[in-house]
């Protein structure tokens, strides 16, 4: 198995099992050749969390409890400037803004870090997630193969932290409690594809999501229900799902649904006996704009199929597209292809209905990270 693999598996089991996640910090900064790993999120009420290595612990705490969480502008550059995948600090910065920036000369100098890397996802529930790498002074800047790697293991990341800090990086010591703690519709997948457990508010979303024979789920609309079937193959096969974050299309004023599957290994089957997969449903309220950031977040895009998603939702047809960005009809068509897989739309129409309720959630508080 590849090391990615392996330290995948380890990131959805401390998604499950919080108590993990310093230790898997440290696997994942070993992993790329980091001083540091941290993992920080702010929810729609302004609070801010984090798990991280132990070397940068304290620096953490601190942050969290100073006045600069709210004026930090680094984790806002960064969703401007790189939305899609990881950046160094020097490339999201201005020289100007990397000078008169007050996080490296208060938390991070004084603690022996120098440079900075990551990347910002934003969730239609209001949740940003940062995932912060740091290295020591006299250590080379990240290079491009190291941003790679970690762009590699960016749907992993964003999925398990986004579990995690639903949970509140608290332990759940039972399935319901887990389901609870969750505050999302959800439920427990076992391991022979039927539904075990299911929370009140995901009872509330029938006939949408509803359980038929054999308790499987069974989904509003063949697009959902055939990308959930083939994730569930998938994960009984333990091998990986094309398609983790599953859109159910919005209908007679309902909204816009997404899926999260996040499969349950090592520890985590300690809580979840007879367990596959634990699904997570946020509904999508927004109507608007859609915001690119989420849907990369979402849907595991790559940069270049998030801008030909932006055009389409423009209603820019592909022969536009290519212009625009100045690469071939045929690459285009290519990129919408993927996104129409990866999205599980069959026609560009559902494509646009889709992306007209991914607009940019609202934050409370505090926005930053460090």
């Amino acid at each position: 198995m590849k090391s990615e693999g392996t330290l995948s598996d380890r990131l959805y089991e401390a998604a499950l099992v919080p108590e993990l996640w310093a230790e898997t910090c440290e696997l994942l900064a070993a992993e790329i050749g980091s001083s540091t790993a941290s993992i920080f999120t702010v929810d729609s009420h302004g609070t801010h969390r984090y798990v991280t290595t132990r070397n940068i612990a304290a620096v953490y705490e601190a942050f969290a409890n100073s006045e600069h969480r709210f004026n930090n502008i680094r984790a806002l550059r960064a969703l401007e400037r790189i939305p899609f995948s990881f950046g160094r600090d020097v490339d999201v910065l201005t020289k100007e803004e990397y000078e008169q920036d007050v996080i490296r000369p208060i938390f991070l100098e004084p603690n022996g870090m120098q440079w900075e890397a990551g990347c910002v996802f934003q969730e239609p529930s209001g949740h940003m997630i940062a995932i912060i790498l740091m290295q020591a002074k006299g250590r080379l800047h990240f290079s491009d193969e190291q941003l790679e790697r970690m762009n590699r293991l960016k749907p992993d990341l964003a999925r398990a932290a986004y579990i995690s800090s639903r949970l509140a990086f608290n332990e759940a010591r039972s399935m319901t409690e887990a389901l609870s703690l969750l505050g999302l519709p959800a439920a427990v997948i076992g391991d022979g594809g039927q539904a075990i457990a299911l929370n009140p508010e995901m009872e509330n979303l029938s006939p949408r999501i509803r359980t038929g024979a054999g308790d499987r789920l069974l989904f509003e609309g063949n697009g959902a229900s055939a990308l959930f079937n083939d994730a569930i193959e998938r994960y009984a096969a333990r091998a990986v799902p094309f398609v983790q974050s599953l859109p159910m299309m919005p209908r007679d004023g309902a909204p816009a649904l997404i899926l999260h599957l996040l499969p349950i290994r090592r520890a985590a089957r300690d809580i979840f006996s007879r367990s596959m997969a634990v699904l997570a449903v946020t509904e999508v309220g927004k109507v608007g704009a859609p915001d690119m950031r989420v849907l990369s977040g979402l849907f595991d895009l790559t940069p270049a199929e998030a801008r030909v998603a932006r055009g389409i939702a423009l209603a820019q047809t592909p022969e536009m597209i290519a212009a625009s960005l100045g690469i071939s009809l045929e690459t285009a068509r290519s990129h919408l292809k993927r996104i129409m897989q990866k999205t599980g739309t069959t026609r560009q129409a559902e494509l646009v209905l889709l992306l007209s309720g991914l607009s940019a959630p609202t934050f409370g508080g505090g926005e930053s990270t460090i």
